[in-house]
């Protein structure tokens, strides 16, 4: 009867302006699904309209045992989304018209595997919430059109890509297995306290530099762990996987250049997310907390203490409650570092490249010239065991100029053409016969890092009388007036994490009085996300959630910590 009235009221408004296809909002009975039109575009040329589709589990039959355990959850509701997707793209613009006419799209996941809003399994249903351009001829409603693209594509759609019977049932059990053996290293390395895991064969190098696809053909050099560093670890499914282990403290990666050492480093980066079969970094696991900090040129920072690297600025600047609207490479780095440990960072990943020289290393004889008294920045390689040994916070660093780490390097790999071998005997040995003249520098302790308790005021979501908050891209959010720069926040991998940053900035706007720490905020808002679901950050209650993704909490933090007009106490 639904079925029937929705093709009555699409006959109606045949022809009308676009804003009568408002008339479609509501919910509609399908023979198999239902089907509900939450939100429609004013115009052929707006955002695209927000529908949902669910289907009862009586009809679905999707089995228990693939989402009663959170880490499958995941990822079966990742697998249905990749398979919409897939499929909606043959449907999608078979209704031509004007703008967005006919098109029909979910969101559709990357490489990684992350929490995301695109479908949602539970006991009683499957749902997937998609996006829709309703046809049109300029600004007339194509009410044929639509009538074809809702009540004859959906419905095919719909069949073809959520009951059991039609999904993929051996893929999705592998890729069951496949998570159950991603999570079962993940404890590993936490009852081991290490950093990471990188397993034998694993293609580390991407396609490009604009794709995050592995690298294919003869030339591809699969990774083989040195004998010393290797590990073996059981896991549900199969044989015990065998591959190299970082352990905790410092740990260099060096080598020439050209032979592997930022790729290996880059892997470690999206070790911390979950990856698809086939992706050649589906055994690449790193620890989740740990952090890519890097320099940062221009970058605001509100009232951060950087004592613990730098003091006795000229002119008696502040440096435990350091502010400054246009931030140093040094000044940003220490910051960057600062404000990763204030979230609880477990580990530091860090590039030379893209790293500020003068914080990293002073050498003995720049010490000579320049005496300590002069030089307000007590460079990194003086703080780093400090930081391991007194914060428990390991660190990774890529190096290929700066030999003088090896006195405090734990583990030194070396990358030589992109296989790794364990040479920290010999960089010690190196290190024995060729002493440096550098004098330690910063004290016999790290310093202190200084919670910050965020003020609301500096959250304003409003561009002239309305609200206006929304990632432009992976690395840009729009809030309000202010626009955020994510560029230096380099483990952020799919815009749909972006827009859910922009919803939880819009919440800790709502509720920081001063009281609570940026930690304390955004860890209630991942406790309330951890009970109700992903859904609860959107702005859309009870109806389609948007495109959102999860990020991690650093990533989060980050943006906050980058909001120009962001104010603590």
């Amino acid at each position: 009867m639904d079925l029937k009235r929705l093709k009555q009221t699409l006959s109606r408004i045949d022809g009308k302006g676009y804003k009568a296809y408002k008339d479609l909002q509501g919910e509609y009975r399908f023979p198999h699904f239902q089907l509900m039109i939450d939100y429609v575009q004013g115009d052929p040329f707006a955002a695209p309209s927000r529908i949902r589709v669910r289907m009862p589990q009586s009809e679905a039959k999707i089995p228990e045992e693939w989402f009663t355990q959170p880490h499958r959850k995941v990822a079966l509701e990742d697998w249905i989304a990749r398979v919409w997707a897939e499929k909606a793209a043959r449907y999608s613009f078979r209704a031509k018209g004007t703008g967005k006419s006919g098109l029909i799209g979910v969101d559709r996941p990357g490489q990684e595997i992350l929490p995301r809003t695109a479908a949602v399994v539970t006991r009683d249903y499957v749902e997937v919430r998609v996006t829709v351009g309703l046809p049109a001829q300029g600004r007339r409603v194509l009410g044929r059109k639509a009538e074809e693209m809702l009540c004859d594509y959906l419905p095919r759609l719909v069949m073809e890509a959520t009951p059991a019977d039609s999904i993929d049932r051996e893929g999705v059990e592998e890729r069951m297995k496949l998570v159950d053996n991603q999570r079962a290293i993940r404890q590993y390395l936490k009852e081991k306290g290490w950093i990471a895991f990188i397993a034998n064969s694993a293609v580390l190098p991407r396609e490009s530099g604009i794709s995050d696809r592995p690298l294919k053909g003869e030339n591809v050099v699969e990774f083989r762990a040195p004998e010393s560093l290797e590990v073996s670890v059981k896991v549900p499914h199969g044989s015990p996987i065998r591959g190299m282990a970082i352990r905790d403290g410092i740990t260099l990666i060096v080598g020439g250049g050209y032979h592997g050492k930022s790729t290996l480093l880059n892997a470690l980066e999206r070790g911390v997310y979950d990856h698809i079969a086939g992706d050649g970094r589906e055994y690449v696991i790193t620890d989740a907390e740990a952090v890519k900090v890097r320099a940062e040129d221009g970058r605001r920072v509100e009232k951060v203490n950087i004592s613990p690297f730098i003091n006795n600025l000229p002119f008696g600047r502040d440096t435990v409650r350091f502010s400054t609207e246009d931030a140093s490479g040094s000044t940003s780095q220490a910051t960057n570092i600062v404000e990763s440990l204030e979230m609880g960072a477990s580990c530091l990943l860090i590039d030379e490249d893209t790293s500020a020289t003068n914080f990293m290393i002073r050498d003995g004889r720049m010490q000579k010239l320049v005496a300590k008294g002069k030089e307000p920045i007590t460079p990194f390689i003086d703080k780093v065991r400090q930081l391991y040994e007194e914060k428990g916070t390991s660190s990774i660093l890529v190096l290929g100029g700066s030999g003088d780490y090896f006195d405090v390097a734990d583990t030194v790999i070396m990358m030589d053409e992109y296989l790794p071998y364990e040479v920290t005997r010999e960089a010690k040995e190196v290190a024995r016969i060729q002493t440096n003249d550098r004098s330690r520098e910063g004290g016999e302790e790290f310093g202190e890092v200084t919670p910050r308790k965020v003020l609301g005021k500096g959250f304003d979501p409003r561009k002239g009388k309305k609200e206006k908050v929304d990632a432009k891209g992976l690395r840009s959010i729009q809030f309000g007036s202010t626009v955020v720069d994510l560029s230096g926040v380099e483990q952020l991998v799919d815009v749909s994490q972006t827009r859910a940053i922009a919803e939880m900035m819009r919440l800790i706007g709502k509720k920081a009085d001063g009281g609570k720490t940026l930690r304390e905020l955004i860890e209630a808002i991942y406790a309330e996300i951890g009970q109700k679901g992903l859904d609860v950050i959107s702005p859309f209650k009870g109806q389609h959630p948007g495109d959102l993704a999860l990020p991690r909490k650093h990533e989060v933090a980050a943006a906050v910590n980058r909001l120009r007009t962001l104010r603590v106490l």
